[in-house]
């Protein structure tokens, strides 16, 4: 017996971001082909979830483009992973979005929902509250420790100014520790939150470190949060700065000291992967586990959207090799997008360097950019199979799928 379709809602915003449904109008997501969203595709929005105008953006229905309306987006919270993007249409003089992921949305039985799917669970990433005053107190408590130290001062302003998880676990004494330690990057990524273009057209949601962080600041960072925290994680690569393995060797000499001092815990890297050399002087050093991030495993996407400057998706691809052979947990930092990750010939070629490579994570992370302005980088697919069908064929080749950094 076939089972009954659920009628779908239009879900839209008026100008002033306000949302409604509209059980007359049959939305259509874009998941690099404009359609309908399949049930299985779909999950009441949890909590956390942001709904969000697009402006001078007009969503797409089975009537066609809804012009006296504004699309409507949903930001999703950590722990799940996107699987349309709205359908809309552009006015001639709409900005480019912000850096957000941008998720599809509609309505059933008059309840919101979003096209999404769970991918992990971690308390330490569930929504935080404070009481007023209280982070306020941990920063200065911290920082009047060790004053003068660079690093810290900048991880104040993460944890303060931005919200940055990591950087409020210093001060918290919990899990995933930030160690930001470069100002300077190899690559352009269009969708990079802490160094926009003067050009983009669009502010950086953050400002990058400005300090190349010293060994012994950073190594004395590390060594309070591992004696704190006996599972803890101290990580070099964060959002607020650019690659860290261009300063290889403060973060090798980094990793001496902590090791030195401490045995517990998880020294971790957050990288782009483009120095294979590079990790590996990280790695005698004592490094344990890296995330290399990429956005596709072919190289003119990859390049489309990282602008790697003197480096190539196979030197990504060699640190990865470097990473397994010297043992360490390897995890790709995979920034997803529907239409572009689930391409056919996408998940070939995924496919293929997995067997190859059975890391031991892929994290799924939304790609936070203006979709339309994505698919004018990359280029729209002929077919797809689907975010959840490739999501899965990860988990089919042996690789655990995620969106944390876990020690096991």
């Amino acid at each position: 017996m076939s089972r009954k379709r659920v009628p779908l809602a239009l879900a839209y915003a008026d100008a002033r971001g306000r949302y409604y449904f509209d059980e007359r109008s049959e939305p259509l997501a874009d998941g690099g082909i404009v359609r309908a969203p399949r049930p299985d595709e779909l999950i009441p929005a949890p909590p956390g979830s942001v709904p969000t105008l697009l402006p001078l953006r007009r969503p797409v229905s089975v009537r066609g483009v809804e012009a006296r309306r504004h699309a409507l987006g949903v930001l999703l919270p950590a722990g799940y992973t996107r699987l349309l993007v709205p359908a809309f249409e552009a006015d001639a003089d709409a900005p480019t979005l912000p850096l957000f992921g941008y998720t599809f949305a509609c309505a059933i039985d008059d309840e919101l929902y979003v096209a999404a799917m769970r991918t992990d669970r971690d308390e330490d990433w569930e929504p935080r509250r404070f009481a007023e005053g209280e982070l306020e107190r941990l920063l200065e408590e911290r920082c009047a420790r060790d004053p003068g130290n660079h690093m810290l001062a900048q991880l104040r302003v993460c944890a303060g100014e931005y919200g940055c998880f990591t950087a409020q676990n210093v001060f918290l004494a919990r899990g995933e520790a930030a160690l930001p330690v470069s100002p300077k990057c190899n690559a352009r990524c269009v969708g990079c939150i802490s160094e926009q273009d003067p050009d983009a057209g669009l502010p950086s949601p953050q400002t990058r470190i400005a300090v190349e962080m010293q060994a012994d600041e950073i190594a004395r960072v590390a060594i309070e949060h591992l004696e704190r925290v006996p599972e803890g994680i101290v990580s070099f690569g964060q959002g607020c700065e650019g690659e860290p393995l261009l300063r290889s060797h403060a973060i090798a000499a980094a990793i001496e000291k902590v090791r030195r001092a401490r045995s517990n815990g998880t020294v971790n890297l957050n990288t782009n992967g483009s120095r294979p050399r590079e990790l590996a002087r990280c790695i005698e050093a004592g490094l344990q586990a890296v995330r290399i991030s990429l956005n596709s495993f072919r190289e003119a996407t990859y390049a489309a959207y990282y602008r790697p400057q003197g480096y190539g998706l196979a030197d990504v691809f060699d640190s990865i090799r470097v990473a397994r052979a010297a043992g360490l947990r390897v995890s790709l930092n995979l920034l997803t997008h529907p239409g572009v990750t689930d391409d056919v010939e996408e998940v070939a070629a995924m496919e293929r360097f997995l067997r190859e490579q059975p890391v031991d994570m892929v994290q799924t992370r939304t790609l936070n950019i203006d979709p339309h302005r994505y698919f004018a980088l990359v280029g729209r697919p002929q077919a797809t199979v689907g975010m959840r069908a490739a999501i899965e064929s990860i988990a089919a080749r042996g690789v655990r799928v995620g969106n944390f950094t876990h020690v096991h």
